[in-house]
């Protein structure tokens, strides 16, 4: 994805509309989340994103940017990010599904992310899902004003390499506001003390993704599915977060307060 140069600090205003835009596509993913079941078709998780923006009067964060077709990534199993929907797919028991969603209030951004199992999973798959998640938790606690972008991707990586798995370097984090994607990008990688330093009123996607094998990817020949080179796994959780002097504030939990 394409990255600004600016880097901004938003004012109040900005802020409220940040947390607007963050509400809408927490409490959206949060609704999709629980509807995966086996048997539901990624097509059918497109239209019931696209409802779901129609009745809150926001607009689609990825729908024709650079191109893509839909309005949410839908990635399952080995696909790391990226994934198509399709009325021709379904989601079979025991697979693992990435949602990868954002939305535009007030032409600000929310950018969020989680994998769900859908129906009984495999241990082995509960614990790709949980040590990404908690990864992301780890990346989220080392965001204050003050901090560098290297403490954020460090914490990630030790994380996610200590309990054995691998982080992929092709995609990354980023800075959001008035454009999905902008400076500064926001690696899941690192090291501590160092990359920009972070100031209050930033406002960042971090987003892990991590495979059960190597950190090797590759885009499949529609030219936007990244799956994982080996074949083996991956799970991606993301949040909107809001650097502030005590630490991060996270815009895109479902049920984010709308100021």
């Amino acid at each position: 994805m394409f990255m600004q140069k600016a880097v901004e600090v938003k004012g109040r205003e900005e802020i409220a509309a940040m947390r607007r835009a963050g509400a809408v596509a927490g409490a959206i993913l949060e609704r999709l989340r629980g509807l995966v079941a086996p048997g539901l078709t990624t097509g059918e998780i497109d239209s019931i994103a696209r409802e779901e923006l129609k009745k809150r009067g926001a607009k689609p964060a990825f729908l024709n940017y650079h191109g893509f077709p839909a309005v949410i990534c839908v990635s399952i199993n080995h696909e790391v990010v990226h994934g198509i929907p399709s009325d021709k797919r379904a989601l079979a028991e025991g697979d693992i599904v990435g949602l990868d969603f954002g939305a535009v209030v007030d032409r600000f951004y929310g950018d969020c992310a989680v994998t769900v199992g859908v129906g009984r999973v495999s241990p082995e798959a509960e614990r790709l899902m949980r040590v990404t998640r908690e990864s992301l938790e780890r990346g989220i606690a080392a965001v204050k004003a003050g901090a560098r972008v290297g403490d954020i991707g460090a914490a990630v990586q030790t994380h996610a390499e200590g309990a054995g798995y691998g982080v992929v370097r092709d995609f990354v984090g980023h800075g959001i506001g008035r454009a999905l994607h902008e400076e500064p990008p926001i690696p899941n990688f690192g090291k501590p003390g160092t990359g920009p330093r972070l100031k209050s009123g930033m406002t960042i996607a971090i987003e892990p993704m991590v495979n059960a094998g190597g950190i090797e990817v590759e885009t499949l020949s529609d030219g936007w599915t990244a799956v994982t080179k080996d074949r083996k796994l991956s799970a991606h959780f993301e949040h909107t977060v809001l650097v502030t002097e005590e630490g991060a504030d996270i815009l895109t939990l479902p049920d984010a307060k709308i100021s």
